[in-house]
């Protein structure tokens, strides 16, 4: 027996004994109160070796509530995230969002600076939704998220305690949306509300609010969808007196109710505060001794002793430029730093950058306020010296450099389709962005030497203020559908490289030609201010316009304008102090809007209005509108037409858009688009088309969508054709003319009527003028007529157009065949055809109309109207006040006289020399001695380069329906 066996039984042995059985029938008398009375023994042993059952946890929450803007906000802590140091869910109806924060124990001793992060993050779950991505999982932050991140950060950190440089993050999370709020800004009063729960040191809380404007009249917290209706969008944070952040996008609001609604949503936000205060003081924890980087007053002193005067020299030398003057502080800092390290003072030169940066500050502020003098010699309100170029690089849709001072930046514009667009992957807003700025600071602009990595925040913030400040200028979808494109490349910063960015791309944006209906300039003012130490007011300031990087940097405001001569578009103040009275900045719109019209100024003498669409290389944009069942065949050959032409093609709610560099690739484009979806047929208008199948008495070809039609033997050439393929073959693509229909329903083509037409030789030796009447099918008169009972095929036939019926009833291929066919007739199914109507030449705005490709026989038409923007390229025949070329509908009204060429003897074969009078997309309208004028048509693959007014020999070689010569190049 194996070891293993012999383990079982001996496993088996001692469990036995362990089993109590009954060893009599339950019939027995007690013995099944003996049985259960065991039972109750082994589960009451049992009950005593289980462990304790859990109890109930209290989770001991706080909540306060308030009202703002007639909606119900409540402030709660305790439930979730216990264990950082301070959390708080805001509500607003089913919205709720989570702020936390924490801080590093201790600060790294060479910081000089607040490590402040803030995350926001908007899950996709907060909307009941998964993610689209490959891992559907959330990836890198998006922009909505940076920028939210933003205008979190801004109002908070001025509040943090000078020489407080611990790691602070502020992590807050979307975790539900109704649709209805946007919880940017509850994100912001949340994290005021954890901040003031935790023990990190802040002079808070804030109150953070958005204002919106609906006919007039201010809303508070506005929807959503009330945001869509609104022409302001101001997002305001203040503490209980000051100002701390401006936020704002508008449709051109003027500056008095720019301040009507500042005032009143000062008002409002503060309401937010004393919540916050009462729930600190339930809940919240004891401010914790952190520990504070300051210079000492001794090491200050030294160190102020050594580089004031030096700081001076150089600031009162205004001919110092960004770097000049760079240089020579920083061989003052060498200079006061060697003399530390001979006295050993360790303290000092701990402190030594920041103690110099103060030093600065203190000399720059005091020439400010005191004399008015700036570091450049400018006046207060003076702007610096303005350069605006259009066209930078024609090859370009669009391109511009704006320069002010020193700062220099380069706006490029690029257009699509709607297809471009930017896609969205928000859970609050529009799902695409048509209208993007892209703002990009790379490192050489200051001489520096860095890393680009991926989205800067910076670089985000920057770009969307001055995408807010142009998008209230730009036409609507409804008038202009396609995708723009700005790119700005900051060349150079010495200050304000945003605002520079909205001066050039609104050049940028002319120069592509796109209707913007104004120009928008931006400018950005600084504050200078002292501060009275016993009540920490401001007793003194100077407002400063159009500031200097280095004002920016040691000024207390940076306050970017940007406007039309109308009103304000976009404004975005930050500030460096713990708030600024709401009083100083409404003060400081006036020198602003001032400003910003004398940049206007300079920009318009540049260019003032929109360039046309066919300036330079200005790119080729059509609209063509067709129902949504025509497009089905378009959407499987879009990437095909695409690579084959060059043109980009986007196909939306029955709406096709493209975009090409040049007309002919928008016209290659147009023409395999309407190959493929078809338009309605028009007599005397000129198709392309594939030759299907040759019969002896013709070909039958396919055109327009799927149409087919005849083109007879007798409408091959001009001459006698005895065999049909002779002259075409299948497979070949021909230029064709429609001429009408037979009595059933076939559509009819020609190829001579497309040809020139030859002059009989009685007319040759007569040296009349006038063309022969004779054309390539007989007149009406001479045909005989329909008898009674032949109908037409379709009973809602248009009226009978001015064309020829054939004296030869012409039978459909399909007839063709069957009547053919050995084993009987057997009808295939006919494609529908549209009834063709008598054809007028577009107007001048090129309003082309054609119709939607057909599902079933007795469909009802619907036409479509292409809108090209261009306006070099039309035909001959698009000019209404030039020669029209010889069409089916003229040449048959034999009513009609042609009219005399009065122009000497004028005859064929004449040599002539003549002008280019107006070059034509098909052909060119020439000028002879006398003024009068005759025409050129282009051969296929035979247009030259022409110039207006250049002198050409030429041939007369025929005249068309009118007696307008036509002739011929002599080389």
């Amino acid at each position: 027996m194996s070891m293993a066996a012999a383990a079982s039984l001996r496993s088996l042995a001692r469990r036995r004994p362990r089993l109590r059985l009954p060893v009599a029938p339950l019939a027995v008398p007690g013995a099944r109160a003996a049985f259960l009375s065991g039972a109750a023994e082994e589960a009451a042993a049992d009950a005593a070796a289980a462990p304790p059952a859990p109890g109930r946890k209290v989770l001991e929450s706080f909540r306060e509530e308030f009202e703002i803007g007639g909606r119900s906000v409540a402030f709660e802590t305790g439930k979730m995230a216990r264990f950082a140091n301070g959390s708080v869910v805001i509500s607003m109806e089913d919205t709720n969002v989570l702020a936390t924060v924490a801080a590093a124990k201790s600060s790294e001793p060479v910081r000089d600076f607040l490590p402040l992060t803030v995350d926001y993050q908007e899950k996709q779950y907060a909307q009941g939704v998964i993610p689209t991505t490959y891992m559907r999982r959330e990836g890198v932050p998006k922009e909505r998220e940076l920028l939210c991140g933003r205008i979190i950060d801004r109002p908070i950190r001025p509040l943090f305690p000078p020489g407080f440089y611990h790691e602070v993050q502020i992590m807050v999370n979307v975790l539900s949306l109704d649709g209805k709020q946007d919880p940017d800004l509850m994100a912001a009063n949340a994290s005021s509300a954890a901040l003031m729960l935790s023990d990190i040191p802040w002079n808070g809380p804030i109150g953070v609010i958005r204002v919106g404007r609906i006919d007039g009249n201010f809303v508070l917290n506005p929807t959503v969808d009330e945001l869509g209706l609104s022409d302001l969008n101001l997002i305001y944070a203040c503490s209980r007196d000051k100002t701390l952040m401006i936020d704002v996008q508008a449709r051109e609001i003027t500056e008095r109710d720019l301040q009507a609604g500042m005032k009143l949503a000062h008002s409002e936000a503060i309401k937010c505060i004393d919540p916050q205060i009462r729930l600190a003081k339930r809940a919240g924890k004891v401010k914790k001794e952190y520990k504070i980087s300051l210079i000492s007053d001794t090491s200050y002193e030294k160190i102020r002793t050594l580089s004031e005067a030096p700081i001076e020299e150089v600031f009162t030398d205004s001919s110092y430029g960004k770097f000049e003057r760079g240089e020579a502080l920083e061989k003052i800092t060498q200079s006061v730093k060697a003399k530390l390290e001979e006295e050993n003072d360790e303290d000092s030169l701990k402190f030594l950058s920041k103690a110099v940066d103060t030093v600065r500050k203190q000399v720059i502020r005091k020439r400010i306020i005191e004399e008015g003098l700036r570091v450049d010699g400018r006046q207060l309100d003076e702007v610096r010296p303005v350069y605006c170029e259009s066209n930078t690089y024609p090859v370009l849709h669009g391109s511009a450099l704006f320069s002010r001072g020193d700062t220099q930046v380069l706006c490029t514009v690029t257009l699509g389709v709607p297809g471009d667009a930017q896609r969205l992957d928000s859970i609050v807003g529009p799902p695409t962005k048509r209208f993007m700025l892209h703002y990009s600071f790379p490192p050489f602009s200051i001489n520096e030497v860095a890393k680009r990595g991926g989205l800067n925040r910076r670089e985000v913030g920057h770009g969307t203020l001055a995408e807010k400040a142009l998008l209230a200028v730009l036409p609507p979808e409804s008038d202009f559908p396609y995708t723009v494109r700005v790119n700005s490349e900051v060349m150079a910063s010495d200050g304000s490289t945003s605002m520079a960015s909205v001066c050039g791309g609104s050049i940028a944006l002319m120069d592509a030609g796109i209707p913007v209906r104004e120009h928008v300039a931006g400018v950005s003012v600084g504050l200078v201010s002292q501060v009275d130490p016993t009540t920490g007011d401001i007793s003194n300031y100077r407002i400063l316009t159009d500031i200097l990087g280095l004002e920016d940097h040691l000024g207390d405001m940076d306050f970017k304008i940007a406007g039309t001569r109308k009103g304000i578009t976009a404004i975005q103040l930050d500030i460096k102090p713990a708030g600024i009275p709401l009083d100083i900045i409404c003060e400081s719109l006036e020198p602003a809007r001032k400003a910003r019209n004398q940049i206007l100024d300079h920009m318009d003498q540049e260019i003032s209005t929109a360039r046309a669409m066919n300036d330079g290389t200005a790119p080729r944009l059509a609209t063509l509108s067709f129902s949504s069942d025509s497009l089905r065949k378009l959407l499987f050959h879009r990437k095909t037409i695409e690579r084959e032409t060059g043109a980009r093609v986007s196909v939306s709610d029955g709406t096709v858009t493209i975009v090409a560099k040049t007309q002919p690739i928008m016209d290659k484009a147009i023409e395999k688009v309407e190959f493929l979806v078809g338009r309605e047929i028009e007599v005397g208008r000129t198709y392309k088309g594939i030759v299907s199948s040759i019969k002896e008495y013709g070909a039958f070809v396919e055109f327009n969508g799927g149409q087919q039609g005849l083109l007879h033997v007798s409408e091959l050439s001009h001459e006698p054709v005895s065999k049909v393929s002779d002259i075409v073959t299948v497979g070949q693509v021909l230029s064709l003319m429609c001429i009408g229909q037979d009595v059933r329903g076939n559509i009819k083509l020609s190829l001579k009527a497309t040809l020139p037409q030859p002059r009989k030789k009685k007319d040759l030796e007569s040296q009349d003028p006038l063309p022969s009447q004779e054309v390539g099918w007989a007149a009406v008169e001479n045909m005989p007529s329909l008898g009674a009972d032949a109908e037409p095929s379709s009973s809602k036939q248009e009226e009978a157009p001015a064309f020829s019926t054939p004296s030869v009833i012409i039978r459909s291929e399909a007839d063709c065949d069957a009547q053919d066919a050995v084993n009987g007739p057997k009808k295939r199914p006919k494609v529908a055809k549209s009834s063709p109507r008598p054809y007028k030449a577009p107007s001048a705005c090129q309003e082309v109309r054609t119709a939607t490709a057909k599902k079933a026989p007795g469909a009802t038409k619907k036409t479509k109207k292409v809108k090209i923007k261009e306006s070099g390229s039309d035909g001959l025949e698009s000019s209404g006040s030039e020669v029209p070329e010889q069409t089916a509908s003229n040449t048959l009204d034999l009513k009609q006289s042609p009219v005399n060429f009065q122009s000497g003897s004028m005859k064929l074969g004449d040599v002539v020399t003549s002008k280019v009078y107006q070059i034509r997309a098909f052909g060119l309208v020439l000028e002879l001695s006398d003024g009068a004028r005759g025409m050129h048509k282009f051969e296929e693959n035979g247009q030259k380069e022409f110039e207006v007014g250049q002198e050409l020999l030429v041939k007369c070689r025929s005249f068309n329906a009118k007696g307008i010569p036509v002739f011929s190049l002599l080389d």
